[in-house]
């Protein structure tokens, strides 16, 4: 608050007010650095996780001769749409295939490492099933054919007690809002010694790279939720964990045809997605909100026409049943009740909607 309020100076400025406020930015970024497992002159501040992904991934495929980038099919939009986005403009991008769990296949990315290969982009956690990827496995792959790894930890981050080196990574995008902090901030570790072209420029802030003025009460935000998520340690995970798991079982209990989407035991502790065969996601999640229960779908819309998540199509699942999927989130202050609340209200939804389907 005090960064919104009393301490509203421009970090860039050398006055009593700025330095005030450069103190918080600086604090901030000791705070991930000592999370992250890193120097805090490697760590940049950006407006969230779509901002480090693109930086990221554009940054290393400009500052590096190689014209092939390697990801997964199942990666989140700020690194497909990138990614295609280059594709679009000369590059070549090897989209690694996934098991019906969702878990990269090694061997094939392995086999499309080459020495025109500029970036490996491989995602931690999944954000629409929760899977975990084997990213050891991941970056000693692209270590050993001198490729850099770039790893979106948003989802991750703040749930998985990680430092950059377990993962292998040269480059790691986390975001504030996925901890419950400020929407519209987040960061990019950057491995020191590492090439990577400026995101924008102009005065010079975090060091050339990412310049502008500072988001100086976002960043501060950041750190503090980093510091709280750190004091809870694994509590907060172990007891959503038990919430999602009574949610699953619950659900599994009284739904026919309901389909767990994700790896059954790598996967973060507060995701579950649920396909409901014979019905759309999207009459589900309508019918949830009248009733105060607020989740997603699997799917996204394009010009207001429904498309089944890439994410569950490239599992192997069909088309229909991926149009069924329902993603529930868990996180701080959900309860038994409200768990149970969900459990009592889905059959009798998914029953109706299966009668008024065509697809039924």
């Amino acid at each position: 608050m005090p960064y919104l309020t009393s301490a509203v100076g421009n970090a860039s400025s050398i006055h009593g007010f700025g330095r005030e406020a450069r103190d918080g930015v600086e604090g901030a970024r000791n705070i991930l650095a000592r999370v992250l497992g890193c120097a805090s002159g490697e760590v940049y501040f950006t407006s969230g996780g779509t901002e480090a992904d693109n930086w990221a991934i554009e940054g290393m495929a400009r500052s590096r001769r190689g014209r092939r980038i390697v990801t997964s099919a199942v990666e989140h939009h700020a690194v497909l749409h990138t990614c295609r986005h280059l594709q679009g403009r000369g590059y070549e991008v090897v989209w690694v295939p996934v098991d019906a769990f969702g878990v990269v296949d090694l061997e094939a990315l392995e086999s499309a490492l080459d020495e025109d290969t500029s970036l490996v982009s491989i995602m931690h956690a999944n954000n629409e099933t929760g899977t975990i990827q084997p990213l050891a496995e991941v970056g000693r792959l692209a270590r050993a054919r001198g490729v850099p790894l770039h790893v979106d930890a948003v989802q991750s981050f703040g749930k998985l007690d990680f430092r950059v080196d377990d993962l292998s990574a040269d480059l790691v995008s986390v975001s504030a809002h996925k901890i419950n902090g400020p929407k519209g901030t987040g960061a990019l570790y950057v491995r020191k010694g590492l090439e990577i072209e400026p995101w924008c420029r102009g005065g010079g802030q975090e060091r050339g790279l990412r310049t502008g003025t500072e988001n100086v009460a976002g960043i501060v935000g950041l750190g503090r939720a980093v510091e709280l998520r750190v004091a809870e340690g694994r509590d907060l995970e172990v007891e959503a964990e038990v919430l999602r798991d009574r949610l699953q079982q619950g659900l599994l209990r009284r739904v026919e045809d309901l389909r767990v989407n994700g790896h059954p035991q790598r996967r973060l502790a507060n995701t579950l997605n649920l396909s409901f065969r014979g019905v759309e996601a999207e009459a589900v999640l309508l019918d949830l909100d009248l009733k105060g229960v607020a989740a997603s779908s699997g799917s996204a819309c394009a010009e207001g026409e429904p498309e089944p998540s890439h994410v569950l199509l490239a599992m192997g699942l069909a088309p229909r049943t991926a149009s069924g999927s329902v993603r529930f989130s868990l996180g701080w202050g959900n309860t038994v009740d409200e768990v149970d609340y969900v459990v009592e209200i889905v059959p009798g939804m998914v029953r109706r909607l299966r009668e008024m389907s065509v697809f039924s």
